[in-house]
């Protein structure tokens, strides 16, 4: 123990350094797992073997081109949107605040419709008859411009009419239902295999990225993780209240209008590439607070565990509980993530 250190605190870094390994082996565990499940009965230690390079052919193919990029996706996008999520509520002090409730997944999904619907990236698949998207990248490319496009409609309003950070999260709602209408009106006067495409991709799924999608996805997570550790102790000022972190030296303002271009910039690429995801990043900082409490230095790698973590298991599910169908991702989260966010707006409700 450090000098400088009191018992309690030094019991308190063990207690969280315990929760991070645990927090790891559980998702390296589940990787795992997740990798072995599913209809070829691959054991944990084929698996392992494949990655020593000692597997059979089938077992590479299968891991290497089919499970790996799924589960990686599935990390990489849980640890972006749980993390984007813990800085969200941070920054605009909001504990409801998330790519969900800010108009970024609404945005997103208007961006897909108009790309599949209008301009004719959604088609039918002549061979299996079923539905594929012709143009992903388009899809992509649209849903992102349309994601930031909300983005900087509310940090407009912050620095045009000096507009509170919880006013930011009630302009994101207002967003949502804009886009959602915009969405509605696409789907109404859509053909029926275009309407399909769009169903399909709002749905979610992790299985859609290659290794090119998964590289700029990590690329992206990585440099938004190093920005937001390096700002952990402003997070942590502006706790205190917007007055208390200016006392402290911190530039609220920039850290707050950048913080949400990141943040913003990284959900709306992962949602471009998976389609809509939700309530990851509402969920995820809300478990780690009640076991770590509110040290950023701490909860921003734990949540982004348990983002990975929850998503892990999600995707899991969606595979297994009907399988060989694999259920919409998309509504595995928010299965687990409404009851959250009830849970939230009742106890706001009942402390006022």
């Amino acid at each position: 123990m450090k000098k400088n250190m009191t018992p309690e605190y030094y019991k308190y870094t063990r207690f969280i350094v315990a929760v991070l390994v645990v927090l790891a082996l559980l998702a390296v565990l589940t990787a795992l797992v997740a990798i072995s499940a599913g209809s070829s009965g691959l054991t944990i230690r084929e698996i392992v073997l494949t990655f020593l390079g000692r597997g059979t052919t089938q077992s590479e193919a299968i891991i290497f081109n089919i499970r790996l990029p799924r589960v990686v996706t599935a990390i990489v996008a849980g640890i972006g949107l749980a993390t984007v999520g813990c800085v969200y509520q941070s920054i605009l002090r909001n504990p409801i605040a998330s790519d969900s409730t800010l108009g970024i997944s609404q945005g997103a999904a208007f961006g897909a419709s108009f790309a599949i619907i209008a301009l004719g990236a959604g088609m039918q698949n002549q061979t299996g008859g079923g539905v594929t998207i012709s143009n992903p990248y388009l899809v992509s490319v649209c849903a992102f411009i349309c994601s930031m496009l909300s983005t900087f409609i509310v940090l407009g309003l912050s620095k045009l009419r000096g507009i509170s950070p919880e006013a930011m999260v009630l302009a994101g709602v207002a967003l949502s239902s804009l886009f959602a209408g915009g969405t509605t009106l696409l789907q109404y006067f859509a053909e029926d295999v275009k309407l399909a495409a769009v169903v399909f991709w709002t749905f979610g799924d992790l299985g859609r990225t290659s290794w090119r999608e998964i590289i700029i996805i990590s690329a992206v997570v990585l440099l938004a993780l190093v920005y937001f550790m390096f700002n952990r102790w402003n997070y942590n000022a502006l706790q205190g209240g917007d007055q208390s972190a200016k006392g402290l030296g911190v530039n609220v303002d920039a850290v707050r209008i950048v913080g949400m271009i990141i943040c913003s910039f990284t959900s709306s690429v992962i949602v471009s590439f998976v389609g809509i995801i939700n309530f990851v990043g509402l969920i995820s900082p809300h478990v780690l607070r009640r076991i770590i409490g509110n040290d950023y230095r701490f909860l921003l790698p734990a949540s982004a565990m348990v983002g990975a973590l929850i998503l892990l298991l999600s995707d899991t599910a969606a595979r297994l509980i009907v399988s060989p169908v694999i259920l919409p991702i998309g509504a595995i989260t928010s299965f687990l993530g409404a009851p959250v966010f009830l849970y939230l707006l009742f106890k706001g409700v009942q402390k006022r």
